[in-house]
């Protein structure tokens, strides 16, 4: 049987969208079937490509020159839930990447619990979308999207505890501060299917920036060091543009993420701004 940093790698060396996502839940049942019956998957070592494959299209542009999404008309919201798509699509690979890229690093097993969970569930929400996207007449793929999705990870490529601090806790906790405006814009479009898919990603991305906080408090632990300090220098070196508010305290502190880890780095924008000039 193929080692869990094996399966990751098929996965991360996948194009098409709907195949990846196949795969990552065939391989997160076998994980999960292994976990119960006694007999787990050994981790082993594989080495995960710098960059995911990804379908010919969507075309990836940089972030200034994709187009803004005005999500008062259906074309908007259409743009809007293919941006979401991508980011879904990207949140597959960077899970299934940390497992593979970090594997000589010893962690518990609860750890790879987790992360195949949180790829598992990710791959679940692309398909969510895309179903969505294919209803109201388009697909993933149909529109410009992001290039930049990646360059956290290749950013954190050789830093385990900068990869945690930076994809869990600040991009995936972002998406906690912005899911609730998009579920009012498809409740007032009366899109229900697209509210319920984002309700279920909502609830399910918590747990996703829970694990990585908890496996962040973790190696803070393991090393002797204070989480909130290394959490502020790992963002100021990895993170372009600083945590920007408004803040959804609520779901960030249900995830693990007290207000004194991201507040700091808010206050520092307008101090940069105003030494730079602008």
């Amino acid at each position: 049987m193929k080692s869990l940093s094996q399966m990751a790698v098929d996965v991360l060396t996948t194009a098409d969208g709907r195949e990846k996502t196949a795969l990552s839940r065939d391989y997160a049942k076998a994980w999960f079937a292994a976990r119960e019956a006694g007999d787990a998957i050994s981790i082993g070592s594989a080495k995960p490509p710098m960059q995911p494959a990804r379908p010919e299209k969507p075309e990836l542009l940089s972030p200034r020159d994709v187009p803004r999404r005005r999500p008062g008309s259906i074309h908007g919201q259409i743009a809007l839930l293919h941006a979401v798509a991508h980011i879904e699509l990207n949140a597959v690979d960077l899970h299934w990447d940390i497992i593979a890229r970090f594997a000589e690093v010893e962690m518990p097993i609860g750890y790879f619990d987790d992360w195949v969970k949180a790829a598992d569930e990710e791959s679940k929400h692309f398909n969510l979308v895309s179903d969505c996207l294919e209803d109201l007449g388009s697909f993933y793929g149909a529109l410009p999207a992001h290039a930049g999705m990646w360059r956290a990870a290749e950013d954190t490529a050789e830093d385990f505890m900068g990869r945690l601090a930076v994809v869990p806790m600040v991009l995936e906790a972002r998406g906690l501060d912005v899911t609730p405006g998009m579920i009012d814009v498809f409740k007032r479009a009366k899109l229900d299917k697209v509210v319920e898919a984002l309700e279920i990603i909502y609830a399910e991305e918590v747990g996703h920036v829970a694990y990585g906080s908890k496996w962040f408090h973790f190696l803070c632990g393991r090393h002797n060091l204070d989480p909130k300090e290394v959490f502020h220098e790992l963002v100021r070196k990895y993170f372009r543009g600083g945590t920007k508010p408004p803040f959804n305290e609520e779901k960030r502190a249900e995830a693990g993420l007290p207000p004194d880890f991201y507040w700091p780095l808010a206050d520092e924008i307008p101090a940069k701004r105003v030494s730079d000039g602008k």
